[in-house]
C-alpha cells in the first residue's frame, strides 16, 4: 500500500474550552490546517515541533514511542488537540516528533472518528458504512 495523505484540521483544545466558558473570541482559537500521513501504523496523532508552536499546546507528559526501525526515543506529549476530517472531529493528545517531519494521523483518531484508508484510491475517507455519524462499538 503507498502513502495516503489527507488534509486535516488541527485545533486548540484549551482554546475551544475558554471560548465555550466565554473567556476567549472564537477568533483567537489557534487552529490550522495541514496534510497528514494517515498511518494506521503509528497508534496516536503525532505533529512535528512546528505544528506544536503554532497551537501554543503545553506538554502534558513524556512517552516512549517505538518507531518503525524499532529505535526507541522519549517523546512529549501535548494536547488537547482536537482533529477535524470532514464531517467527523475528535480530541486527542499527540507526541511531538523532533524537527518538521510530516504530522502523523495513527490508528486511534482514525478509529475515533470511523474513518477508513481506501488503499486503491490512496486517499482517506469516511466510513461508508455511516456516513452521517460515526460508529463505535461500545462491548
Amino acid at each position: 500500500m503507498g502513502l495516503v495523505h489527507a488534509e486535516i484540521e488541527l485545533v486548540n483544545g484549551e482554546d475551544l474550552v475558554l471560548v465555550r466558558r466565554k473567556l476567549l473570541g472564537a477568533d483567537r482559537i489557534r487552529r490550522m490546517t495541514v496534510q497528514a500521513n494517515a498511518d494506521s501504523g503509528a497508534y496516536m496523532l503525532c505533529v512535528n515541533e512546528g505544528v506544536r508552536m503554532q497551537l501554543g499546546l503545553p506538554k502534558i507528559e513524556d512517552q516512549i514511542a517505538i518507531l518503525a526501525d524499532g529505535s526507541q526515543h522519549t517523546l512529549e506529549v501535548i494536547g488537547p488537540i482536537e482533529v477535524r476530517f470532514q464531517n467527523r472531529r475528535c480530541m486527542v493528545d499527540a507526541m511531538v516528533l523532533p524537527g518538521e517531519g510530516e504530522v502523523l494521523l495513527g490508528a486511534i483518531p482514525m478509529e475515533d472518528m470511523d474513518l477508513v484508508v481506501l488503499p486503491r484510491e490512496r486517499r482517506l475517507a469516511v466510513n461508508p458504512a455511516h456516513p452521517i455519524l460515526p460508529a463505535k462499538p461500545v462491548k
